[in-house]
């Protein structure tokens, strides 16, 4: 289903392109999204250590509900997929210089970043800062002032906690080395998305933790191309695939598929493009 109507997606956008001299009078926009199919494989970036949206399963392969939506992305083009595993701190930097063809790594849509890659519309996911703790060991944002939190260096959440709360930000590389800090005592908690910490609590391995706050700024996810090819072909056929996601339900397959809590986001989006792009199905 998903390549038949790809292939669609793509004819018209080529067509667009074409229709608004994209290709002839700016080429370069272009150049990324040809490159690429010349080759004849798409190079993703995508975590591997954000569980279950990208990260190692046993035998070291990257899987994850991001990985299948990349995997979406090339059999609509036809072409192979490499996985190129990215953090919160070189993901764009590997967009701008030509290391990956497309990021789809849980990154957050702030208006600075939009200034550096091109974000795709609609957004495909959302979520909220929140923290994990020890049981019982806080009770309100309140009773982090003053205290060591472990955060993920380059992750937005750091600098707002920070400076909201007045929290003594510990960064780590990974999430890895951040929880383990946790575990070791080192911060009272970890700040970081309420997605991916709600999938380690659901996951067993953290049964004496909890997520006790509410969740703050809720922010959508957004995956991008090269900022120049924005407006390209390239641009325009992500835009395309994003929609269908959306009105197919195929993203709300996925988080069951990796056992992530339905988010009344994704529902609310594909009854959204579901009747105003019914036709897309």
């Amino acid at each position: 289903m998903i390549k038949t109507w790809a292939k669609t997606a793509l004819g018209v956008a080529v067509a667009a392109a074409v229709g608004f001299g994209m290709v002839s009078t700016a080429e370069a926009k272009n150049e990324r999204f040809m490159e690429m199919m010349s080759r004849g494989k798409l190079v993703v970036g995508v975590k591997a250590d954000y569980k279950p949206w990208g990260f190692r399963d046993p035998s070291g392969k990257i899987v994850g509900m991001e990985v299948d939506m990349a995997q979406d992305v090339a059999d609509a083009l036809g072409v192979s997929l490499e996985l190129v595993p990215v953090q919160s701190s070189n993901r764009m930097q590997f967009l701008q210089q030509g290391k990956i063809d497309l990021m789809i790594a849980t990154m957050s849509d702030r208006s600075d970043r939009r200034k550096l890659v091109g974000i795709v519309d609609p957004n495909y996911y959302t979520s909220g800062t929140n923290i994990m703790a020890r049981k019982g060991a806080v009770k309100s944002w309140e009773d982090l002032r003053g205290k060591p939190v472990c955060g993920k260096q380059g992750a937005f959440y750091n600098k707002i906690t920070a400076q909201r709360y007045g929290v003594k930000i510990v960064a780590f590389v990974g999430n890895a080395e951040a929880k383990q800090a946790l575990r070791d005592g080192k911060c009272i908690a970890w700040v970081y998305d309420d997605s991916s910490i709600g999938s380690d609590l659901a996951s067993g391995d953290w049964d004496n933790f909890e997520m006790p706050l509410a969740s703050e700024d809720d922010n959508p996810w957004g995956l991008a191309v090269p900022l120049e090819e924005l407006d390209g072909i390239w641009g325009h056929f992500m835009s395309g695939m994003t929609y269908w996601w959306h009105s197919s339900g195929r993203l709300i397959e996925l988080e069951k598929k990796w056992g992530i809590k339905p988010t009344a986001y994704l529902q609310h989006q594909a009854d959204k493009f579901k009747f105003e792009h019914g036709h897309l199905k």
